[in-house]
């Protein structure tokens, strides 16, 4: 009988991913900034919030030109599913700059 340990181990050709606590929360972004050289594209993520004209980048990812375009692939693939359960996202040619979150109020 096989010891249930044996069951937690990888097979071969899988890897093992944990994420921890802070990490599975995850960073909420509505502008994405994207920017490239010859050996790596940078997408930096930001919060734009109402009533706020100034904003932080909250997360950078860098990529080899590679995986920038297995990334561009997969999330191609996972934007069609979505749409497939769900119906068409739709998709304004050009967001308005600043934001438009509506009225802001007071508290």
């Amino acid at each position: 009988m096989a010891d249930q340990k044996d069951n937690k181990k990888p097979q071969q050709g899988q890897i093992n991913i944990e994420m921890d606590e802070a990490v599975a929360q995850g960073i909420y972004s509505n502008l994405a900034i994207i920017n490239h050289s010859q050996s790596e594209f940078v997408v930096d993520f930001v919060a734009i919030m109402p009533g706020i004209p100034k904003s932080k980048v909250k997360s950078r990812i860098i990529l080899t030109p590679q995986h920038a375009k297995r990334f561009l692939k997969a999330l191609n693939e996972n934007v069609k599913r979505f749409e497939n359960a769900h119906g068409e996202i739709k998709d304004y040619q050009q967001a308005p700059m600043p934001i438009n979150f509506g009225p802001t109020g007071e508290a």
